[in-house]
């Protein structure tokens, strides 16, 4: 079993969370009252049985053993001298230093010893340290000692970054059974198959005599259909291990048929072919509200590439508010219900499908721009019903709470906002029937808004996200008409320059990114309300059409969820997929 921390800086100590000093520690060390001795190897512990009985249900078994006789030396194979040190430390004084020498023979003589609250010490210091290089050899240390904990984490550390896992040493150690298991699994983060299909290449590589022989058990778990005809042919098909294998040249060849059933759009009925079904993305895009059904929820599944109507809807329909997400929660915030321009909260709990009402805001919000920075909510700007507000303010959930911040310097109603490198950009606007080309920059440091370069065009009602180290401005309304061009503001030079436009011109739209892309989805455009959805690609410089929401929007809001538990209960159901679906 390897662990890796060689690139982990320690120079901390963990503590658990308990006191740390002992009368009984001090009478230990002065040989007082002892009635034990723990030996380990040669070295010899004189302990109270009470306090080791206290920390262990191991000790409390050992000593009601032998209570009837006169034993008072207990022999306890395995552990060094140096672990027992810090085992009996912990019993007297409830705090251990733990380190990255010592925490894998820590965790295994605590196991040994049934020391939970030890246990639980070093799992939080392993989990704290989760690393790309390490995640594997931590999951498997789990397997010889009891943390479902760090089991947990450590596993979903594996299948969440497995593109970067499957680089490092630890990768190759893995057994086929472990591989087997971790390449079978829906969530399993990759952005193409073909990586799956590379690691299963270079895991074989390591001992290719010993591997080569589970080539077609491993291939058989990756979803060949979601990739190309090409790729099958050339990468897959062309490869000697798998020329060499009649039953990996059988799956190739099944691939290849779906593919092209597929592409064809032939329907066919029949139970879930394994090929076909998507990976669990690790993120969505959530977009709900709107003016042609203002309470509906859908949901972008990147991986299937279709959109899900949820059957969770918001409490109240609402239109031009803002959402965020955050710690597992979908905040539906401000916005206009019909009747009354809204300073009411609420957030739906991922995981149990329930909305809850929070502290609402100290203002009325409609069109307001809404982020998230360093576990806080800011709204910034909308409008009442009357005015056109510069003030801004920011919710914390741990006490329920919104908080006036510094007002911008200018007033924004339909404007848009995102975070880059600690701060929050907010671009655009209106106020009154003045269409804003400003744009200004947060620091919440120092509670100051600044000015920054003007955009190159005007616009209200536009989309504002921060992408490869740069803020996009897309579309929206100049006054006069809907815009289709694009801008990029990188903060360095305090500069915009123009990119590809969009496809369709169109305000008071959903704009998020995603799978590395740029999505854009919904609005106005020069003609009417639109489901219609593109993306665009830095690489290329350029944007392609998408599937349409399920819903004509106008007006809605939209996030990106990420890291729940239960993404299945948002994407397109795995299970359910079958060549069928095609239309």
């Amino acid at each position: 079993m390897l662990l890796v921390f060689s690139k982990i800086k320690m120079s901390d100590q963990h503590m658990s969370p308990r006191k740390s000093g002992s009368v009984f520690n001090e009478l230990r060390l002065e040989g007082k009252f002892c009635d034990a001795v723990i030996q380990v190897q040669d070295v010899e512990f004189p302990i109270h049985r009470i306090i080791l009985c206290d920390c262990s249900s191991y000790f409390q078994a050992l000593f009601e053993r032998w209570m009837t006789t006169d034993k008072k030396v207990f022999n306890i194979p395995g552990p060094s001298p140096d672990i027992m040190q810090l085992i009996i430390e912990f019993a007297y004084t409830d705090s251990v230093n733990v380190t990255e020498d010592n925490v894998q023979d820590l965790v295994l003589v605590a196991d040994m010893l049934n020391v939970m609250d030890l246990i639980q010490a070093c799992s939080e210091f392993l989990c704290e340290r989760l690393h790309s290089e390490n995640c594997i050899g931590i999951w498997q240390l789990t397997k010889v000692c009891s943390s479902s904990e760090m089991q947990c984490k450590a596993y979903r550390y594996i299948t969440d970054h497995f593109e970067e896992v499957f680089l490092c040493e630890e990768f190759l150690l893995l057994s086929v059974q472990e591989l087997n298991e971790i390449l079978g699994r829906d969530d399993l983060n990759v952005r193409t198959e073909s990586i799956v299909y590379e690691a299963i290449l270079c895991w074989i590589a390591h001992i290719p005599e010993e591997r080569k022989e589970h080539i077609a058990v491993l291939l058989s778990k990756v979803r060949l259909a979601p990739t190309s005809l090409q790729d099958v042919a050339i990468n897959v098909l062309n490869n000697q291990g798998v020329c060499n294998n009649t039953e990996c040249k059988q799956i190739g060849q099944d691939a290849l048929q779906t593919i092209l059933l597929m592409e064809r759009k032939i329907r066919t009925e029949g139970p879930c072919n394994p090929c076909i079904r998507p990976r669990l993305p690790n993120a969505i895009m959530l977009v709900s509200g709107g003016s042609t059904d203002s309470g509906g929820i859908e949901a972008y599944d990147p991986r299937s590439d279709v959109w899900v109507k949820l059957s969770n809807k918001l409490k109240h329909p609402l239109t031009v508010h803002g959402t965020a997400f955050l710690e597992g929660y979908f905040y539906c915030i401000g916005g206009f219900d019909g009747v009354q321009h809204l300073s009411s909260v609420n957030k739906l709990d991922m995981s149990t499908h329930t909305w809850h009402e929070v502290a609402p805001m100290h203002n009325c919000r409609s069109y307001v721009s809404v982020t998230v920075l360093n576990g806080l909510i800011y709204a910034l700007g909308g409008f009442d019903g009357h005015s056109h507000f510069s003030s801004a303010e920011r919710y914390k959930p741990e006490t329920n709470q919104w908080t006036r911040i510094a007002s911008m310097r200018e007033r924004r109603r339909n404007a848009n906002c995102t975070t880059l490198q600690g701060k929050i950009y907010i671009c655009g606007g209106s106020k009154v029937l003045v269409y804003l080309q400003s744009a200004e920059c947060y620091n919440p440091e120092t509670n100051q808004w600044t000015m920054i370069a003007p955009m190159i065009s005007r616009r209200s009602g536009l989309g504002v996200v921060a992408f490869q180290d740069q803020i996009y401005a897309v579309g929206g309304f100049t006054g006069d008409e809907y815009q289709r061009s694009a801008e990029s503001y990188d903060p360095w030079t305090d500069s915009w320059q123009e990119v590809c436009p969009m496809l369709s011109p169109r305000r008071d739209f959903g704009l998020e990114v995603i799978e590395d892309r740029i999505f854009a989805v919904g609005g106005f455009t020069d003609l009417d309300i639109t489901n219609e959805a593109e993306a665009y690609c830095s690489v290329t410089d350029s944007w392609t059409e998408c599937p349409g929401m399920k819903i004509f929007r106008c007006g809605l809001s939209s996030c990106v969820v990420y890291g729940i538990p239960n993404m299945a209960d948002y994407t397109f159901l795995p299970d359910s997929l079958s060549l069928s679906h095609l239309n």
